[in-house]
């Protein structure tokens, strides 16, 4: 498509855009009756406007049947993991089975580390991309150093070549070959939460199953974002959070997938806990851990349900539409946000954009500011726009297609451009 830079072509777009309806789902904040421009859906995802109307529900349940909501509420709570997993197993393609939303991306980390890092005297390395989110980089340190390894000899962390930002697919499976022998796990993000990058699941999990590895991922910033293919490209295993994309709320229950050739293996190694257990023998409280089948014998605890409403509530958005209409839409806003800014800062003076191009991105573009970077991410806040710093010098950017505006793109690029006037 050929963008143009005028509010006309922003307004047309939006216009057109079959998705436009999808704002009006969401609370946009605002302060004196004036919309912010919210690009920080990759940190935490707006409220819907179900949301109230859902966890009320819960609440209604629980004042009028207190323990007996269990199995008389509207959605009995004995068996509610069991209502988000349609929607979950299509956005990141997987079979129902396969899938679970349950605790906390960090504490699901750990529970898969448990079950499918197992390394022996000849098999033991890690291999993750370098400067991964901290729950990647904390949960690997800490179960190396408990088994008694040596994370400077068990890790294998690959970073971009010199002057690059992002990490070249063929790179990746370099690395991979040449460690095959001593590989047990590798552990990547779907997206790159610094630098936006979208890696190739599919090659990098084939590379790894010939090296005779494990393979993980943690989409935390893939789901909701971009298309998964789990169970076909026969990922391992992956974990995930539902607070970003997936507009679930601050901390809301996090999710995970263990394919169905793990999942149906009942020998394969776990921490266990009582909502894991087989669901006809559940309640029968006998001594002898019998997992139930798929991603369910992975659960430690009953549902949130307060938790898990919310999340009912954001998934019924996404059931409304799909992946491919929400890819096509990311394409076409995060296209325009860098077309504006390459056509403003052409030379690369002022800023560099670190995120790859389409389609090896999702909605995320990373800024590195030359200059001052804090000072012009503290001119944008104060101009209305809310994103989000990172540390030593980028501002990232995120135009969601759920409920971000092609109008919003051209204003914030407007307002962009000012911080740097008068340099």
């Amino acid at each position: 498509m050929k963008f143009l830079p005028s509010v006309r072509f922003a307004q047309k777009m939006d216009r057109e855009d079959p998705l436009r309806k999808f704002r009006s789902y969401f609370l946009i904040p605002g302060s004196n009756n004036k919309s912010l421009i919210y690009f920080s859906g990759n940190s935490l995802g707006l409220q819907p406007k179900s949301t109230r109307k859902f966890i009320a529900g819960e609440l209604d349940d629980w004042a009028t049947l207190g323990v007996e909501g269990h199995v008389n509420a509207r959605r009995p709570w004995i068996r509610y993991h069991h209502f988000t997993k349609k929607a979950l197993a299509r956005l990141v393609g997987a079979k129902r089975g396969e899938v679970v939303a349950m605790n906390q991306l960090s504490v699901n980390l750990h529970l898969m580390l448990v079950s499918f890092y197992r390394p022996t005297k000849e098999r033991y390395k890690i291999i993750m991309e370098e400067g991964a989110f901290s729950s990647d980089q904390y949960a690997i340190e800490t179960h190396l150093k408990f088994r008694g390894m040596d994370p400077s000899d068990a890790l294998v962390e690959i970073k971009p070549r010199q002057g690059e930002y992002s990490l070249r697919t063929v790179d990746i499976l370099d690395v991979i070959r040449q460690h095959a022998s001593g590989l047990a796990l590798i552990l990547f993000g779907g997206v790159q939460y610094y630098t936006g990058q979208y890696f190739d699941i599919e090659e990098i999990t084939k590379a790894g199953h010939q090296a005779g590895s494990l393979v993980g991922f943690d989409l935390a910033h893939a789901v909701g974002n971009v298309p998964l293919s789990l169970h076909k490209d026969e990922v391992d295993f992956a974990v995930w959070c539902s607070y970003k994309y997936l507009n679930s709320g601050p901390g809301g229950i996090a999710g995970v997938f263990v394919h169905e050739k793990h999942g149906k293996n009942l020998n394969t190694p776990r921490f266990a806990g009582w909502w894991g257990n087989d669901e006809k023998e559940r309640f029968e409280m006998k001594k002898g851990f019998r997992p139930a089948e798929g991603a369910d014998g992975w659960q430690l605890s009953n549902v949130p349900v307060l938790q898990a409403a919310a999340h009912m509530a954001a998934l019924e958005v996404f059931q409304n539409t799909g992946m491919s209409a929400l890819r096509k839409k990311s394409n076409l806003l995060t296209g325009y946000l860098e077309f504006l800014l390459r056509s403003f800062d052409p030379a690369k003076k002022y800023f560099l954009i670190i995120t790859p191009e389409y389609p090896d991105r999702g909605c995320q573009l990373s800024l590195l500011i030359r200059k001052n970077g804090e000072t012009v991410f503290k001119g944008l806040s104060n101009a209305g726009v809310i994103a989000d710093w990172r540390e030593p010098d980028v501002i990232r950017v995120a135009p969601t297609p759920l409920y971000n505006t092609f109008l919003e793109v051209y204003r914030f690029v407007e307002i962009f451009k000012e911080q740097f006037q008068h340099r």
